[in-house]
């Protein structure tokens, strides 16, 4: 690890997961009508591996920071991360609407792991970028092979 960065808590990167969170929250006190997110994973390794990146994604955003990185402010990153949690919002809006379709589970699928991709990026944590890029893979095969395939 470069010198560039420090052990220092970010509340940022806390109040992030905790928005991505919250829809996940809802869902499991009160599931939706045709709910076909509950159905069992027939990809349990790849479910593990995208659970310790997960951990590890939100460990590091949350703890390791940039030094040369400003103050939070809205930058074109932080603009784009906070569309895609609107647009991730949007897409649990329908899910409980009833529409479940390719769209609409590609969208809870990547659009929390391209916000959590931006903001790194915005917070110039690269460390943050491994395991983001490695989540995002296995969420999305996760998806693709439990609910669309």
């Amino acid at each position: 690890m470069s010198g560039k960065y420090k052990f220092s808590f970010d509340i940022w990167s806390l109040l992030l997961f905790l928005v991505v969170m919250l829809p996940t929250f809802i869902w499991l006190a009160l599931p939706p009508p045709n709910d076909i997110l509950r159905c069992g994973s027939i990809t349990k390794s790849l479910d593990m591996v995208a659970s310790i990146c997960q951990v590890c994604m939100i460990a590091i955003l949350c703890f390791l920071k940039n030094t040369e990185c400003e103050k939070i402010r809205f930058t074109p990153f932080i603009v784009i991360t906070v569309f895609c949690c609107l647009l991730y919002f949007a897409g649990w809006i329908f899910y409980y609407a009833g529409i479940v379709n390719v769209v609409v589970i590609v969208g809870l699928t990547i659009l929390p792991c391209l916000a959590f991709l931006f903001f790194a990026i915005d917070r110039k944590n690269n460390v943050a970028l491994i395991p983001v890029s490695i989540f995002t893979v296995c969420h999305f095969v996760h998806a693709m092979v439990n609910f669309i395939g």
